[in-house]
């Protein structure tokens, strides 16, 4: 009896450790030999209306299928953190929660297709970092917002099909490959599968990017249905994608003012980059690591279709070199373009002074050289020049001990003077000498021509120089010296355009030759023009056609009444009969008179009756006598009478 009641005990806990299944739920617990197995769960009753809250801890598939569920509430499956599988399709589901899907850290699989959702929770995405299976089609989804992207980078199979969706994001393009700047590689076993059809796509510069995906071949992306169409607009309206020409949509390219720059230390360094492209591009700068550039920027876009942008960088340092990338973004595409900026402290364009070493008496330490300023011109492109700052050399410091007969001295370069050598005095060593010069070339007849508001040509003549000898000419504005540009020309040329200038500016032009002295150069100031004078003219103009446009109009107005009238002046000569063109040619109306009976008070009397005019000139015409003879009447009782 004892044995018989422990064996009911324990019958009885194992019951009751055994999984709760829901009462409108089937339970199913697939073992393997190996004594593992998972658990499935299935609710299909078409009166639950609620998503089941008892479902065992264990289980690793869960459907929810036909039922009235239409609502999944927060943290609905946060206890089953064995989820790989979870199917909640063709129910009558119109809220998810951003909270909905807590806790499911291994879940695979979600598909929510079959339902009535208009907007999808994105951002609870990422409460499941091992999801690669969304299944969304069937639904009602309008849009899908670029801040989904972020989400959506680790799921291959992506459906989104059959819903109401008319564009997509360039940037969530962006995250499939090519787009993404993943190679395309023909043994890659990972594919990305897309169902984009049955949706009213309108066809514009926005799916530029989906339209050319559509069109590509051998790429880690395949859609369910290659042949996608479009629903807008009307001139496109039920065309393939692959078939499918843009206007107004092109990708942006990008050019820079140089791809390498080499300037000295403590100069002001200007990077340039020019971008074209529709709709518009935008443009940033980024270093060659993606971190942002803090530096002074300036953008203009002078029309449609063009952007450029002006990176100024001050007073360089050693961590200033790199590679600086100009980035240029529309909705058709994105370019780039990267300009790599060297630091030079230590060796300058211009030739330094000649340095002297001699012996020192013992017992004398070396004194420091005075440091010489140098001029250093860094040259951009033959369109934008940067001009770097005036530095100083470094101080140097020499001692060196030799015997009397070991004084040694470098030669200066050929063409040049010797320095002076002067020997040290208590004990402060050598100086070099500044009466070190370079004698240079003169330019001359230096004038500004043709000023516009952001152009202008500067015309110059050399005395004594090759036509080929390097010409640096620098230009800033006035009252803004530190603003310095250049631009390197050969002298030979005499001409040269200065753009992208500031309208109503007064501007400083100096032009260096190579070894002249600083302080020397040809300088020369102007001013821009004003926009405001164009703005006059153009209104000037605008008024004098208006007025006469109100002159012309009236006169055209009636001259063409004058040729109508004439038109149908002369077709309603053609159409009338040759009576009407009778009366119209003669110039004389005649007119007969005839005798005709009348009884008045019982007599007979005869009265004068008046014929029609048209009778009177038939037979006038159909006489063949004289006209003067022609007698129309004649009786016993009357006279003749004759047509005069």
């Amino acid at each position: 009896m004892y044995r018989l009641l422990v064996v009911q005990v324990l019958l009885g806990c194992w019951s009751v450790a055994q999984p709760f299944c829901p009462s409108q739920c089937t339970c199913v617990y697939h073992g393997r030999s190996d004594g593992t197995g998972s658990r499935s769960v299935l609710c299909n009753d078409p009166d639950m209306s609620d998503i089941p809250v008892n479902v065992p801890v264990d289980t690793v598939k869960l459907r929810v299928e036909k039922t009235a569920v239409r609502r999944v509430p927060t943290e609905a499956f946060y206890y089953l953190s064995e989820l790989r599988y979870l199917w909640i399709t063709y129910n009558s589901i119109t809220s998810v929660d951003s909270g909905s899907f807590y806790n499911l850290k291994v879940l695979h699989e979600l598909r929510l297709d079959g339902n009535m959702i208009a907007t999808f929770p994105w951002e609870s995405l990422r409460e499941m970092p091992s999801l690669r299976t969304l299944d969304l089609h069937n639904n009602r989804l309008t849009s899908v917002p670029v801040e989904a992207a972020p989400y959506l980078v680790n799921i291959t199979y992506l459906d989104i099909s059959s819903n109401k969706l008319t564009t997509l994001p360039s940037d969530l393009v962006d995250i499939w490959p090519p787009f993404s700047g993943i190679l395309p590689s023909a043994n890659a076993s990972q594919k990305i599968v897309l169902g984009l059809q049955d949706n009213p796509w309108y066809c514009d510069c926005r799916i530029s990017k989906l339209i050319e995906l559509s069109k590509m071949s051998s790429i880690p992306v395949v859609l369910m249905d290659q042949f996608l169409t479009c629903s807008g607009p009307e001139n496109l309206a039920g065309v393939l994608f692959q078939r499918a020409e843009l206007d107004q949509c092109l990708k942006p390219s990008v050019m820079t003012s140089a791809t390498k720059i080499t300037s000295s230390l403590g100069s002001n360094v200007l990077l340039r980059c020019d971008a074209t492209g529709l709709p518009t591009p935008t443009l940033h700068w980024t270093r060659a690591d993606g971190s942002a550039v803090n530096n002074k920027v300036v953008q203009q876009s002078p029309g449609e279709g063009v952007h450029w942008s002006v990176l100024s960088l001050h007073s360089i340092v050693f961590k200033d070199a790199g590679d600086y990338l100009c980035k240029a973004k529309n909705v058709a595409g994105n370019a780039e373009a990267s300009i790599t900026l060297s630091v030079d402290g230590v060796q300058g364009t211009t030739q330094s002074p000649p340095i002297n070493i001699t012996k020192l008496p013992d017992g004398q330490s070396g004194t420091p050289f005075v440091g010489t300023r140098m001029a250093l011109y860094t040259s951009l492109d033959p369109v934008l020049t940067t001009r770097a700052a005036m530095t100083s050399m470094p101080t140097l410091q020499t001692r060196k001990s030799l015997r009397p007969d070991e004084g040694v001295q470098r030669s200066p370069p050929a063409g040049d003077k010797p320095a002076k050598v002067q020997q040290s005095k208590g004990g402060k060593g050598l100086m070099m000498s500044d009466k070190f010069k370079k004698k240079a070339s003169e330019i001359k007849d230096i004038e500004i021509v043709e000023e516009t508001s952001d152009t202008a040509v500067l015309l110059w003549t050399a005395d004594g120089l090759p036509s080929d000898a390097p010409l640096t000419v620098v230009y800033f504005p006035y009252d803004a010296k530190d603003d310095k540009e250049s631009v390197d020309a050969e002298v030979g040329q005499g001409k040269l355009l200065l753009e992208y200038l500031m309208p109503n500016q007064m501007y400083t032009v100096c032009l260096v030759t190579k070894g002249s002295v600083s302080g020397k150069e040809q300088c020369v100031d102007f001013s821009t023009l004003d926009n405001g004078g164009d703005d006059r003219q153009n209104k000037v103009l605008m008024i004098a056609s208006g007025i006469a446009c109100a002159v012309a109009v009236p006169l055209i107005v009636v001259l063409l009444y004058k040729i109508l009238c004439l038109y149908c002046k002369g077709n309603s000569s053609r159409n009338s009969g040759p009576d009407d063109d009778l009366s119209k040619e003669t110039y004389v109306k005649f007119e007969t008179l005839t005798m005709k009976q009348r009884t008045l008070n019982g007599q007979t009397n005869d009265l004068w009756a008046r014929r029609q005019t048209q009778e009177s000139e038939r037979m006038l015409l159909c006489s063949r006598s004289s006209i003067d003879s022609q007698m129309t009447y004649k009786s016993d009782s009357s006279r003749s009478e004759y047509l005069c």
